[in-house]
């Protein structure tokens, strides 16, 4: 399997536990603490991106740069502009196309994991 291939399944894998913080605090949040939809999806989204951090510096990217703080502004800025176009596409997908909401976000995290594994593979884990 090739090396881009390989980063590509592992910062799948570890999207996917991002996933669960995602959803679990965003839902958290939003019904059980009662906080708008929007912020609670930017918290969860932030979490999210905390944890995965670590886990592709470490695991996907095996990186050992003792860089963390630089790294982590970098990757978190990724982050930030992936939470904007997730926040757009969950707007648009929610509000004009009334799509559920949990649906939405389901539709709009799977297509910002491109933008944040492009990025972060290009720009702050670079081989």
């Amino acid at each position: 399997m090739g090396e881009i291939l390989e980063k590509l399944i592992k910062f799948g894998v570890v999207g996917g536990s991002g996933l669960v913080v995602d959803f679990g605090l965003t839902f958290f949040f939003k019904e059980r603490v009662g906080i708008n939809k929007y912020i609670a999806n930017a918290l969860g989204f932030t979490l999210a991106a905390t944890t995965n951090f670590y886990f592709n510096k470490r695991w996907t990217f095996e990186d050992t740069s003792r860089d963390v703080l630089d790294q982590y502004s970098l990757f978190f800025a990724i982050a930030l502009v992936g939470l904007g176009l997730n926040q757009l596409v969950l707007y648009a997908l929610h509000h004009y196309v009334k799509t559920h909401f949990y649906v939405a976000k389901l539709i709009a995290t799977a297509l910002v994991v491109f933008w944040n594994f492009t990025m972060n593979y290009l720009i702050t884990f670079p081989s």
